[in-house]
């Protein structure tokens, strides 16, 4: 320990030394570098990170994996997005978990992952996140950090305000950005008030994770920004952020900046339970997508679905209320004891934190200052727990860190607040560059964060990096919270524009994860066993090649008989049964991308060859010495020539 402490502090010196050199500037000088905090997020070669963080690659439709405190980035994971690198949405396996009811959609705008929980707590288990432009859900297995499932929302325009989890995973919820008509509909659009509604979906989780629209609750037609479950004393309870109480549609900036406040929606999801169960809910038409991924067969599925549960407020008291919240609150999030509930406008330039006995006691005592659609709004006064006085400009986001202090993202005054929930008294500020939105303690909207970091997530760099022309790197910034006073320790770049993240000790999901998948439990329809297993396979003019891939050859390196205008389908099993050997397979003239086979796998690669010639394929990814050897022959014969079908290996 005394060795390794030494080091770290020579680390630091090094890197101390080379900022000097080069910047000598004052800000470099006092910033993160500017002491011994280097070595703070120093993690030695070798050794391994105390935490994950999953980051949203907002319009890049994907996931990225950080390590903390280090910054070093892992794995990028393919959600919505097709990825040429491992073959993700181009494969055969993969294509179906990117359908919809609009078709095939290849892209989307991913920005709050969601851990699941076990008794309010980040279990390691999955992780969901949002697709924004195209509603829908995916989950994410942690086992194999591969997409296992991917849902539509219906009824939903803007999926943003989602997938926030309950305690236990019971639901992850998704609430629609934009109102629009209800069902949809051609009608014109300054019909807004009349025909415009917004939707909260309440997707259940089972055991296995298989995901399905249990039902929606039908609101008002505003904005649904943001959610946070209850928790604790408040579980059983969802609160949702809105903005445009004016049900405006043109020029929001203004017309929807008109009343002095907006809502949070509360829903008693235990209520809507019992709703349910009586039949209460109206079966509405609904057409929506459900893709899952079979592990055992290794190939994804889609399921069209026609129809949802749908639960009307003013037919079911009691299941939702609204808290009057200071104008366009973005983020609502729940403190680890389920008391304060945050959320606040961002043009206020103080913070109103509610209460949620007083809510409770609200509701009893029937402190209503009116009821829209069926819908009754709390008294303001009633439900606030205290305000926190000019803390900053611009709050966003609030997480916690379990010891009663609360740390607010202030985008316009680009700071992190820290300040205390019994209080209201803001404890600590520090700078973010610049232009922070969300921030994330690794468990930080749980019941029991791991308080030793906050990460900001930047929405501008400016100086921080070197240029790269017109657009600069996203970036997050690491804090050390453990003390009295929030301290810089590290700036990273981040891939996409990161929205949100979510962070959780290596130790829940490192020993789970899956080193390799066994041949004898691979079930996929075209998969092999042993190298015994090679042949190819003609109908028509679809062509199946089933190939094996080993250190360090194909079992099909040679083939001809394939003619002009053939399907050909290379299906190609990696035969390795080690961790961390996968293999790739790409062939001449394909369109699509290549395939990136872990150990135990099959992925399948469509390839029509569109003129006559000889063909190369090879593995693309490093595998032993011989790689470069791992290489074979296509044969393509004019249509109709009478080309004998054949393959050979070691002749």
């Amino acid at each position: 320990m005394k060795k390794q402490h030494i080091i770290n502090k020579l680390f630091a010196l090094v890197v101390l030394a080379g900022v000097v050199t080069s910047c000598g500037s004052s800000e470099n000088s006092k910033g993160a570098l500017g002491s011994d905090v280097a070595s703070q997020a120093y993690v030695t070669p070798g050794e391994h990170d105390d935490f994950y963080a999953f980051m949203s690659g907002g319009f890049s439709g994907q996931i990225s994996v950080y390590g903390l405190p280090s910054g070093r980035l892992f794995r990028v994971i393919p959600v919505f997005s097709q990825d040429p690198e491992k073959g993700y949405g181009y494969n055969e396996e993969t294509k179906p978990m990117l359908e919809t009811s609009f078709g095939f959609v290849p892209w989307d705008d991913a920005h709050h992952p969601e851990l699941s929980q076990t008794n309010g707590v980040p279990d390691g288990r999955w992780i969901f996140i949002n697709g924004n432009n195209t509603p829908r859900i995916a989950r994410i297995d942690l086992k194999t950090f591969e997409t296992a499932e991917i849902i539509e929302i219906p009824n939903s325009g803007g999926n943003h305000s989602s997938p926030f989890t309950t305690e236990n995973s019971e639901y992850i919820v998704a609430g629609t950005r934009f109102s629009v008509p209800f069902p949809q509909k051609d009608v014109a659009i300054d019909t807004y008030k009349e025909n415009f509604k917004g939707t909260l979906s309440f997707i259940s989780v089972a055991e296995d994770g298989d995901m399905d629209v249990a039902f929606q609750v039908l609101l008002p037609g505003y904005d649904y920004d943001l959610a946070h479950a209850g928790k604790g004393k408040s579980h059983g309870w969802m609160f949702f952020t809105s903005y445009n109480t004016e049900e405006e549609h043109t020029l929001l900036e203004v017309n929807a900046s008109q009343r002095d406040k907006d809502y949070i929606a509360a829903i008693n999801w235990k209520k809507a339970e019992e709703y349910m169960a009586q039949g209460k809910f109206k079966e509405m038409p609904a057409s929506y997508v459900d893709n899952h991924y079979d592990e055992s067969k290794q190939m994804a599925f889609s399921e069209t679905r026609n129809t949802v549960k749908v639960l009307i407020p003013s037919e079911c008291p009691g299941l939702v209320y609204f808290l009057p919240t200071p104008k366009s609150p973005h983020g609502v999030d729940v403190d680890p004891t389920g008391e304060f509930i945050v959320g606040n406008g961002k043009l206020s330039s103080d913070m109103s934190i509610h209460s949620f006995d007083k809510m409770i006691k609200a509701i009893e005592g029937e402190k209503f200052e009116t009821t829209i659609d069926g819908i009754p709004i709390l008294q303001y006064e009633e439900v606030l727990s205290g305000i926190v006085a000019q803390p900053g400009l611009g709050p966003l986001h609030t997480e916690f860190d379990g010891k009663g202090n609360a740390y607010t993202s202030f985008f316009i005054s680009s700071e992190i607040v820290k300040w205390n929930l019994e209080t209201k008294e803001v404890l600590d500020r520090v700078p973010a560059y610049y232009s922070i939105g969300h921030l994330m303690i690794p468990g930080g909207d749980s019941k029991k964060p791991w308080g030793k970091y906050v990460v900001a997530l930047n929405k501008i760099t400016k100086d921080r990096f070197l240029p790269t022309g017109p657009e600069l790197t996203q970036s997050a910034q690491l804090y050390d919270i453990s003390g009295e006073k929030m301290k810089l320790i590290l700036d990273f770049p981040t891939i996409g524009e990161p929205h949100y993240a979510q962070g959780i000790a290596a130790e829940l999901i490192a020993p789970n994860s899956l080193k390799y998948y066994k041949l004898e439990d691979n079930n996929h329809p075209h998969a092999m066993k042993s190298p015994n297993d090679s042949r190819i396979v003609r109908d028509g003019n679809v062509v199946r090649v089933y190939m094996g891939a080993i250190r360090s050859h194909f079992t099909v390196d040679n083939l001809e008989g394939i003619k002009v205008g053939d399907k050909v389908y290379f299906h190609v099993t990696n035969l390795e049964q080690d961790w961390d050997v996968p293999h790739g397979f790409s062939v001449m003239g394909a369109n699509n991308a290549e395939l990136l086979i872990m150990p135990g796998q099959t992925e399948t690669l469509l390839w029509e060859p569109q003129r006559e010639g000889v063909y190369p394929f090879y593995c693309t990814d490093f595998c032993s010495a011989l790689h470069q050897e791992m290489q074979g022959y296509a044969r393509v014969s004019a249509k109709g020539a009478t080309t004998e079908l054949k393959w050979s290996l070691d002749e």
